[in-house]
């Protein structure tokens, strides 16, 4: 499993959003074990501007952050010529019946859940790329 994953992330650029040092620090270190060059940002302003400067083939992002959300956050992404084409992944600890579903509506195109598991995260990854078109068409 870790080989696949790493067939598809072996240096490709991801962009990780989360207010949470210790998801932040989880998502960067299975990401970076997985051979990917990720770069971070603590909040949504901050990552928006990463997204501009560093051009990441998809981003991971938190939804519930303060000053800017993740919702927020891919509102300016989507209005921007520069990074509207950057799929974005929703993370979040608030799965309730139809999260996702508003998630894929507001403009994500995968959405996965906190806490981020070591164990499943490689199994995770490899169905957000095989069931989102934008992220798999990266890899062709």
């Amino acid at each position: 499993m870790l080989k696949d994953i790493q067939d598809y992330l072996m240096n490709e650029v991801i962009l990780v959003v989360d207010d949470d040092p210790d998801s932040l620090e989880v998502a960067e270190t299975l990401l970076t074990f997985c051979g990917a060059n990720v770069i971070t940002a603590d909040g949504g302003q901050e990552g928006y501007i990463q997204a501009i400067e560093k051009q990441p083939q998809f981003i991971i992002s938190d939804l519930s952050m303060p000053e800017v959300s993740g919702w927020q956050m891919l509102k300016l992404l989507k209005a921007d010529d520069r990074t509207k084409q950057i799929p974005v992944v929703a993370l979040t600890a608030h799965a309730l019946v139809g999260d996702r579903e508003k998630a894929i509506e507001a403009g994500f195109v995968n959405y996965l859940t906190k806490p981020i598991n070591p164990l499943t995260f490689s199994q995770n990854m490899l169905r957000i790329i095989a069931e989102t078109p934008a992220i798999a068409a990266l890899f062709e």
